[in-house]
Order: C-alpha cells, then structure tokens, then sequence
C-alpha cells in the first residue's frame, strides 16, 4: 500500500468541474484498494506569488503553505491534476509550484553539480491534464510542450520518477459513456498507485 497526494490543480474552488470528479474517482479506487490518500487544493490556499530569485532562494516558504508541503514529503506517489490554460498550467498551479519546490525542500545547491541534489526522490507522479482540443492534437503537434517541461523540468528536477501522464481532450464534447469510461480508467489508475 503507497501513500497517495492528490494535488487538485483546478484553480476554481466555487464550482465542480469535471477535473474535480476525476480525482474523486482516482481517490476512490486508491483508497478502495487500501491506499492512504490525502488531497490538496490549490484553490483553497492563500499565497503570494514569487516576484524575484531572491525571494524564492532566501526568504522562507510562506507558512500557509507548510501543510502542502507537509504532504508532498509524506507521500510516495503524487497526483497532480489541471485544466490546460492557454497551452499551460494555470498560474495558481505554477504560483503554487514555485512557492514549494524551493531549494532545501525539493533540492539542494550542490559544489560542481549543476543539476543539484534532488530532494524529493523515491516518489512517483502522475499528470492528469484535462483540455479542449483533441488529445491527440496536443500529444503530436504541440508535442504536449507545457506538460513534458512540467515532467522535466520540475517534478523530474526535484526527484520524482517515473513521471507519467494521462491527458483528457476534447472535454465539452464527452458525453455520460465518454465520462463513465474516464472514471472507471481513473479509479483503475488509483488502485494501481500509477
């Protein structure tokens, strides 16, 4: 049995949405299968956003974001499901991403290694990325550029691997089947811990 985060990226926290009843249904097959699973919502957190190098390698973490963090420590597998905005994660997202994986958390300055100490490993993630072009479209023309970078460059960075992802396009026009068989993939993919 893992323990499971699920970071709920949606930056709406007055509606649900689909991306919402997603992560439930992953939720559900996780602790089904007698995983510990804790969430986090992004939405519901009050931060600043970063504005300089210093503030993000010299000043500390605010405090609202301890328990966040507290969570992406305690776990072994990390989900982190969002809309794609304009090509990319929504800024709280990234604002919440830049205000956590700091240098003596998610990785360590290192003499000589430019790539750092990565901080967080032995953890593996999943990106569920809801959209409304095709899939497809964005996996093979835009070459999923935002989520690949995501992978790479930040939960790769500080240690998580492997990195997988699932991407759901084309949302305003799945109908009741359509979801029902997300959902039953979702709760597939909570059981498993994937």
């Amino acid at each position: 049995m893992r323990r499971i985060l699920i970071l709920q990226g949606h930056p709406d926290a007055t509606t649900p949405h689909l991306l919402h009843v997603l992560a439930e249904h992953y939720r559900l097959g996780a602790e089904t299968a007698g995983h510990e699973v804790r969430t986090v919502r992004v939405a519901d957190l009050d931060f600043p956003l970063l504005r300089s190098q210093q503030a993000w390698t010299g000043e500390r973490m605010p405090a609202s974001l301890d328990e966040a963090a507290e969570a992406i420590r305690w776990c072994e597998h990390l989900v982190l499901f969002f809309p794609l905005w304009l090509g990319d994660m929504p800024a709280l997202v990234k604002g919440f991403l830049e205000q956590v994986m700091r240098p003596h958390f998610a990785f360590e300055y290192e003499e000589g290694n430019p790539l750092g100490h990565k901080g967080l490993t032995g953890r593996s993630s999943r990106v569920v990325v809801t959209m409304g072009m095709p899939a497809a479209i964005y996996r093979h023309l835009y070459r999923a550029h935002s989520v690949r970078s995501l992978e790479r460059n930040i939960l790769g960075f500080v240690g998580f691997k492997p990195v997988r992802e699932t991407l759901i396009g084309s949302v305003e026009g799945l109908d009741a089947d359509d979801c029902r068989k997300w959902f039953t993939r979702l709760e597939k993919l909570g059981a498993g811990a994937e």
